[in-house]
């Protein structure tokens, strides 16, 4: 079985309670299926869950180049340069991301984040599409600030061939 799932801001990704965040839980009622992958709290968007363990670990696991994409928006007016670092790869203190493909694009149409994000009247925002292959802790986040330009908002539309498609925050989809 796979589950398109569009987690909420807020929401953890993870079925166990706690304590002061939702779940999964909350929303899927559904026995014996496991995200493939997590998103952060303060992401929303696409999680994938399933019951089948290979798909889980070939979603998971760097080596299978599986692409993740990202709508993220910036603070300021993303710069060529640092689109074309962050498709290099970053490099932090203990390793370098791998490449990825990204590219500058219009606000896409979402809808209303139920925490909105910060708003500075002087300073513009800006939209990338980024895809990555890996999924460390926080990555994108790291990677748009190390370039100068710290994120807003991330949702993940995108798990390797399963997009989040017209699914509102909080729905699910069974697709197989």
């Amino acid at each position: 079985m796979i589950i398109l799932f569009n987690k909420p801001y807020g929401v953890i990704s993870q079925f166990s309670e706690h304590p002061i965040h939702p779940t999964l839980k909350n929303y899927i009622n559904i026995p014996n299926v496991y995200p493939a992958g997590r998103l952060d709290t303060d992401s929303e968007g696409l999680i994938l869950l399933t019951d089948q363990g290979k798909i889980q670990h070939e979603i998971s696991t760097p080596k299978y180049d599986k692409y993740k994409g990202y709508w993220v928006q910036v603070e300021g007016d993303v710069s060529d340069l640092a689109i074309k670092n962050l498709e290099e790869g970053v490099i932090f203190k203990d390793y370098k991301t791998k490449k990825a493909v990204v590219k500058k694009i219009a606000e896409p149409k979402l809808w209303e984040r139920s925490k909105p994000i910060r708003f500075r009247r002087n300073i513009p925002t800006s939209w990338i599409d980024i895809q990555i292959a890996e999924g460390k802790n926080r990555q994108v986040r790291k990677m748009t600030a190390h370039v100068g330009f710290p994120t807003l908002r991330i949702v993940r539309y995108k798990i390797d061939i399963f997009e989040l498609n017209n699914l509102k925050p909080g729905q699910y989809e069974i697709i197989k």
